[in-house]
């Protein structure tokens, strides 16, 4: 999925023109074939550029591989060409048009580029207006794009956040599309379109949006408290009192502000919440959706690297070893505590959080077990220091083990000095795992070649879903180690 800003921009701008087109058609008729067809002319051509700029330039700009400079020098050429060939073609149209002839304001374009009533003696005419008057809009598309790809990258395995934003960019797409609409046809004059669009209707949907995606959200299954009732007053006061103020600019409307405050507090608010909770329960539907499919993703690569015929081989094989060598008490151990691990994927896995006690438990199973295949190795130290869980705090599953099997992936080596330092605390308030490994970038062997594991990257997802913003994740590889620092904030 991904963030629909340029396309619903396009479809705008799009419809923008067609309007305009279509109003200076109807209302405008009377000035004549020419001077009609020089104003249609200008609007069509405002649009080339905006085609131009959007489906050649900057799109070869952003798909731009290793930063070719040919790409740059070739896009701004274009730009050049584009910004001349506009400045020309108002210079045609002020010739034919004779705009200054006219106290109309379909013109604005034409005063705003400088008509020139001798195109064909100065052919630069307009071409400084024109560059700064593209210059802006390349700096605003620069923007979008930057936005856009950074939404994209935060939001990667969170559809519903994109999902969200293009909600907002439509919205606000038909809310502009409205105000043209009524301008282009005159159903309000400027004058009327101020106080009634701009000074009272902009503020609702103001409102709507900051209510529906960010105040109502951050406060559910929450009571309400000073805090919220702040950011409530805050909120519409921001949203309603400046765009009063900007838009009427005298009478009593503007005098009486706080009664359009107390409006959006007490009237706006309370519709909003109602239609926030009609759509509540998609929404949230939405968004757990996405974290099942987290979920089972992650499940999936667990049961896939870790219940699989070359985990079980080697600890089979590993517990054979330990019979033959010692007869039986470090097997019966041995397969003990593969029962447990395994009991613990098959029936505790699916769940979104288990007590802190369990993921103990299989944690140093896990340790204890791969410890059993490095016995007779002088060669390789593991040290781990875990706490005795006595209290019920909850856990994700599968959060803890990935950093430990990591560090034995990529940290142990049969013919190098070999280490791994393990280090798990925790209390009522967070939960600490810090992994050191020792580094063998060169190894040739590896106890668990062929086996990815769910990977560090599959945590992360995790983390950003079931934690949000309760975690902190570092891992970091300096001086010959690799160490992993995974700090969990308890509710």
């Amino acid at each position: 999925m991904q963030i629909k800003w340029r396309k619903y921009e396009q479809i705008l701008v799009t419809l923008l023109v067609v309007l305009t087109i279509c109003g200076t058609a109807v209302f405008d008729k009377d000035r004549g074939p020419v001077v009609l067809l020089c104003q249609i002319g200008v609007t069509f051509q405002l649009y080339l550029l905006y085609l131009w700029l959007n489906l050649l330039i900057i799109p070869a700009v952003v798909d731009a591989r290793r930063h070719k400079a040919g790409i740059y020098l070739l896009a701004f050429l274009q730009w050049l060409l584009v910004s001349y060939l506009f400045a020309l073609g108002i210079n045609i149209a002020s010739y034919h048009a004779h705009p200054a002839l006219y106290n109309y304001g379909g013109f604005r374009l034409f005063a705003l580029m400088g008509y020139n009533d001798h195109p064909l003696t100065n052919v630069f005419a307009g071409f400084d207006r024109s560059l700064i008057l593209t210059a802006f809009y390349t700096a605003y598309a620069g923007l979008r794009e930057y936005f856009t790809f950074k939404a994209e990258q935060s939001a990667k395995e969170k559809p519903y956040r994109v999902l969200v934003l293009n909600q907002v960019f439509l919205l606000v797409s038909i809310y502009v599309l409205v105000s043209a609409t009524l301008l282009a046809f005159h159903v309000l004059d400027k004058g009327d379109r101020d106080v009634i669009y701009f000074s009272i209707i902009t503020p609702v949907v103001l409102v709507y949006l900051g209510n529906t995606y960010w105040l109502f959200p951050s406060q559910e299954k929450k009571p309400i408290s000073l805090l919220f009732i702040t950011r409530l007053l805050l909120s519409t006061f921001l949203y309603t009192v400046p765009v009063n103020w900007l838009f009427i600019h005298y009478g009593p409307a503007r005098d009486y502000w706080f009664v359009w405050w107390g409006f959006q507090v007490l009237i706006t608010t309370p519709v909003t919440w109602l239609l926030y909770q009609s759509r509540r329960d998609n929404l949230l539907q939405l968004k757990n959706t996405q974290k099942a499919l987290a979920n089972s993703k992650a499940d999936l690569q667990f049961l896939r690297s870790q219940i699989n015929p070359h985990f079980l081989f080697n600890a089979l094989n590993t517990l054979y070893g330990t019979a033959l060598l010692e007869q039986s008490p470090k097997t019966a151990e041995g397969i003990q505590k593969l029962g447990d691990m395994m009991r613990f994927m098959l029936h505790d896995n699916h769940l979104d959080f288990i007590p802190m006690s369990q993921e103990v438990a299989y944690l140093k199973n896990y340790i204890s077990l791969f410890k059993l295949r490095i016995q007779t190795s002088d060669n390789i130290r593991i040290t781990e220091q875990i706490e005795e869980c006595n209290s019920g705090q909850l856990i994700g599953p599968m959060l803890l083990i990935p950093f430990v099997e990591n560090a034995f992936k990529h940290g142990i080596s049969q013919t190098e000095k070999s280490w791994i330092d393990i280090r798990l605390n925790y209390d009522e308030k967070e939960i600490r795992l810090e992994v050191r490994n020792s580094l063998h970038p060169d190894k040739a062997e590896d106890l668990e070649k062929g086996k990815s594991g769910i990977g560090l990257q599959n945590v992360s997802e995790r983390l950003r879903l079931f934690y949000s913003d309760r975690h902190k994740m570092h891992c970091e590889a300096k001086n010959g180690e690799f160490v992993a620092v995974l700090l969990l904030k308890n509710k």
